[in-house]
């Protein structure tokens, strides 16, 4: 059997933690299912954010647009 990377493991533990919470979330609705997925934006965002410090790239390019895209469905619900 081959052994697993420390890379593969820790992304393979990411997705079984965030599937766990998905569903514990799950099953209290569409609010919970939103919770899940704005946590994991903002783990996404910080993971990429890392990424981009560490290629020289402008790190807040990733946070510019995660609050895009959350600005654009405040205005389209805001009242």
């Amino acid at each position: 059997m081959a052994v697993q990377p420390k890379a593969e493991r820790q992304a393979a533990n990411r997705l079984a933690h965030f599937e766990k919470r998905q569903a514990e979330r799950a099953a209290r609705g569409p609010r919970g299912l939103a919770e899940s997925w704005m946590e994991r934006a903002r783990a996404v965002a910080a993971k990429r954010e890392a990424a981009a410090r560490a290629a020289g790239e402008d790190p807040e390019t990733v946070w510019n647009d995660l609050a895009l895209t959350v600005s654009t469905w405040v205005t389209r619900y805001e009242e």
